[in-house]
């Protein structure tokens, strides 16, 4: 998710002005569309051609029910925590625990994988260019607007959001002036799978491998949930949810579409845009430079945005009880020193995954940053039905999430490259497991020491 520091963290005003639900809509949409729909889109295209338009449906309709619940839970209770809160309330300081540090770990792999696809992205006009070197000027640069933390940035995220969907528009318009005839294009050239090997050209298998990608392009709904208690009427979060939702998945919709039937599936991978690779063969000599140009400046944006959220999510982690205090320890900079050093570490990581394995780093990220979000979303809707009186068609909603969520995860192990990113993000998980476990040793102990101290 792309929280700037003005929303999720403590850098923001005291008294912020209240949103209209078309506004936190509209935030939503901005915030959500990123490089791993830019970019991650064209590795589900790769594993499954046109039929990756069931995979974007699939996930639309897992986001939605994901979505409803946390609206619903944020309309009856907005929470400044929202689902780490929900989760803590639900089943108890563990659950709000592991929820946050869950989003820490996704937050920070999602980092990673939008330094890696700004790496990748720039090096469309520097092919000889290590991708390490780019990883670490971003990296650097990213860093450097966290510590200024400047308010004309927090501005100008609104004009990034613009940039990112007037790239998708402009592809869209494009695409349709080439099915017109222009730029040497012919409305023959647009083609529909006939048979049900060129819809689904690697089987059912292949549709069930890319489904975390399509969840990966929607992954971010949780800003409707933080931001839901800045809203005027707390009520019109699941409004505001549902139209963001519609307008994102009309626009994923539209532009994969035409990316599908302008191209053939083996020509897209993961190191080009599928939306640049469309275009390729047309005479729009500008438009890879342009939309390469555009993605980058607001693909860098997201990257600062989440550097303030995983910076900000560690310090009120802190603040908690949930982490070491010294997290949130402050000092001469806007921003807690050990949490901007814990930030990055994480970037550090990051890098040294681009050098030691370039070909394949952006898939691993990626499909471990999908992974860990979904974790969390699983966590709200076994969170849902605790905290808010469900009927059955919640019920059946919130079920039909959860196999949608597991059929994502499922999915990773038949991939070869997805197949590590699951490991990667068991990892953490085990890693949190095992923290939580020995947190609540040390705390029976205290309390056994407690109830009766030595010498008694």
């Amino acid at each position: 998710m792309e929280i700037p520091e003005s929303v999720g963290g403590k850098g923001g005003k005291e008294k912020e002005k209240k949103l209209a639900w078309w506004q936190l809509s509209l935030i939503g949409v901005g915030c959500i569309i990123g490089t791993g729909y830019f970019l991650g889109s064209g590795i589900g295209i790769k594993l499954t051609g046109t039929s990756i338009l069931i995979t974007f449906l699939l996930a639309g309709v897992g986001t939605y029910i994901v979505m409803d619940a946390l609206t619903k839970m944020s309309a009856k209770d907005p929470q400044k925590g929202s689902f780490r809160s929900y989760a803590k309330k639900a089943f108890g300081p563990w659950a709000g625990f592991s929820s946050g540090w869950v989003y820490w770990f996704s937050e920070m792999l999602i980092t990673g994988s939008q330094l890696t696809a700004l790496s990748i992205l720039t090096r469309f006009w520097f092919p000889n260019t290590p991708l390490w070197l780019f990883a670490t000027g971003y990296a650097i640069l990213g860093i450097v607007v966290v510590i200024i933390g400047t308010k004309g940035f927090e501005r100008a995220q609104n004009v990034f959001a613009i940039i990112k969907v007037a790239a998708i528009f402009m592809f869209i318009i494009l695409a349709i002036a080439v099915l017109f005839g222009l730029f040497g294009g012919h409305h023959h050239d647009f083609t529909l799978p006939k048979t049900r090997k060129e819809f689904l050209p690697n089987g059912m298998k292949g549709l069930w491998s890319s489904l975390i990608f399509g969840f990966y392009a929607f992954g971010g709904i949780e800003i409707m949930g933080i931001m839901a208690t800045r809203l005027k009427k707390k009520e019109d979060a699941k409004k505001s949810g549902t139209i963001m939702l519609m307008i994102l998945t009309l626009i994923y919709f539209i532009s994969l579409i035409l990316a599908t039937g302008l191209v053939t599936a083996s020509k897209f991978n993961s190191k080009e845009s599928p939306f640049v690779i469309a275009l390729d063969q047309y005479n729009i000599s500008f438009f890879p430079h342009l939309f390469n140009g555009g993605i980058i400046i607001a693909g860098f944006s997201t990257m600062a945005a989440s550097l303030f959220a995983v910076t900000s999510m560690v310090v009120t982690l802190a603040e908690d009880g949930d982490a070491p205090k010294v997290f949130a320890k402050k000092g001469k900079l806007k921003v807690p020193p050990f949490a901007l050093c814990l930030t990055i570490c994480g970037l550090i990581v990051s890098i040294i995954l681009s050098r030691v394995m370039p070909d394949r780093v952006y898939e691993y990220i990626t499909t471990a940053a999908g992974l860990m979000l979904l974790y969390n979303w699983f966590f709200i809707l076994i969170s849902f039905p605790r905290l808010i009186k469900a009927s059955g068609f919640d019920h059946v909603k919130r079920f039909t999430g959860m196999a949608l969520i597991l059929f994502a995860v499922s999915g990773t192990l038949f991939h070869k490259t997805s197949r590590l990113g699951f490991f990667v993000s068991l990892l953490f998980v085990a890693l949190i497991v095992v923290v939580v476990l020995i947190m609540h040793f040390v705390k029976r102990r205290k309390k056994s020491d407690n109830l009766y101290p030595q010498g008694i």
